[in-house]
Order: structure tokens, then C-alpha cells, then sequence
């Protein structure tokens, strides 16, 4: 039955693009989904050896989804807006100056709000699980982020997690937060300390970016 309200809704939501022309070629091609590269481009044996790609129909020689634009990220102030999902990020990776517990990282992000905000806004946000894991380039590695990312006091050292805003289903004193040392998604009590990392959505003028995010958002588990 979740499936099959998935799979209507899926329907429902891609129709929807079609009509007010959010459908685009980059996402949306002769009816097939296109989600984004996961960023690996190297091969390995069962040793955990690099080797040549070719043949091994591992993702670093398939490199399947939508290539990430060049460049990913752009800088705007103290922002940064990333050009493959339409998310506009604090280019600040530790914001607060330190960790805060679950609430105590709404309530940081309330407060941006409240007074005078980050770059002229006064809509951030914490971003929920999978706004959060979207920042992961698994080809990299302390901190999985893209290569050259222009984000600044980035927290990759484990253990170093960031909060999302994603309550654990089956117990909601636990919220999931995101690695940034090898990009891992993880449960934590929301009493513990993680990082802070707002975001905002909705800007650059990119339709297929915001279309590619809703896609990411709509067909993950």
C-alpha cells in the first residue's frame, strides 16, 4: 500500500511539472527520471585497491545521472548557492561557533531569523536529511564534500555530525544527522551536541535545479 501511495504520488507530482513547464530535458527526459552523479569517478577491488574502471560496471566507471554543473556551487556573500539542487547554503560550516543539541539548533536558526538574519534573509532554516546528504561527493573524503567547495569551517573530524531536521520515525527523541568526514547519514539523540548548518530554499532562478531536488526529496527511501 505505501508503495502504491508512492507511486501515485510520484505520478501525480511529475504531471504536475509537465503542466507548468517545470519538466526539463536535464531531469525529466522522454518520461525517465534523471538523478544526479554521486560524484565517484575511482574503482576498486574487494581489497579496497584503486584499479582501472574499465569493464568493472562499478559507478565510477558508469558515472550514471545527471553531471553536476560546473561549477557546483557559486559564492554570494556569506551564502552559497548551489547550482545542482537550487538550495542556498550558509557558507559558514560552523555558524553557532559550536554544537548545540536538536532544539537548541532550531531555535539557533529561529534566532538568524529574528534579528538580522544572513545575507539580507530572514528564511533559513535547518535542512532536513536528505537537503543535507545532497552536499555529499563520495568521491571525497574528510570532509565528502565536492572538491574545491568554497564552504568555510567545515566540521569533518569524527565524530562530527550535523544536525538535520528529520525526526527518527520509530522514536522521535532521535534525529538523523549527516557526516561530513565520509559522508555517512546517521540517528543521534537530540539531546547530544551536533553542528548547525542553515540552508533556504528556492533561489538562483533554477527551475531544473529545484525540480532535481523535489525528484531527489520524492524517491528516496
Amino acid at each position: 500500500m505505501k508503495f502504491i501511495r508512492k507511486l501515485f504520488t510520484t505520478i501525480l507530482i511529475l504531471s504536475c511539472f509537465f503542466l507548468i513547464g517545470l519538466g526539463s530535458q536535464e531531469v525529466v527526459l522522454a518520461g525517465i527520471i534523471q538523478l544526479p552523479q554521486t560524484g565517484q569517478t575511482t574503482c576498486y577491488d574487494s581489497s579496497g585497491t584503486v584499479i582501472p574502471c574499465a569493464g568493472t560496471g562499478q559507478d565510477g566507471e558508469k558515472r550514471a545521472g545527471v553531471a553536476w554543473p560546473d561549477p557546483r556551487f557559486t559564492v554570494s556573500g556569506d551564502s552559497v548557492p548551489d547550482n545542482l539542487t537550487g538550495l542556498m547554503w550558509a557558507k559558514n560550516g560552523k555558524l553557532p561557533n559550536g554544537q548545540r543539541n536538536w532544539q537548541g539548533a532550531l531555535d539557533y536558526v529561529a534566532s538568524m531569523n529574528s534579528g538580522s538574519g544572513l545575507c539580507g534573509y530572514k528564511d533559513w532554516r535547518l535542512p532536513n536529511r536528505k537537503e543535507l546528504f545532497s552536499l555529499i561527493d563520495h568521491s571525497q573524503y574528510i570532509p565528502a564534500l565536492p572538491l574545491n567547495h568554497p564552504f568555510n569551517n567545515v566540521q569533518s573530524v569524527q565524530p562530527s555530525p550535523y544536525w538535520s531536521s528529520s525526526s527518527y520515525a520509530c522514536n522521535t527523541s532521535i534525529a538523523w544527522v549527516v557526516y561530513m568526514w565520509a559522508g555517512v547519514v546517521y540517528d543521534w539523540v537530540k539531546g547530544g551536541g551536533s553542528y548547525v548548518w542553515p540552508v533556504r530554499s528556492g533561489q538562483g532562478g533554477a527551475k531544473t535545479s529545484n525540480t532535481m531536488l523535489w525528484l531527489m526529496l520524492l524517491l528516496g527511501d
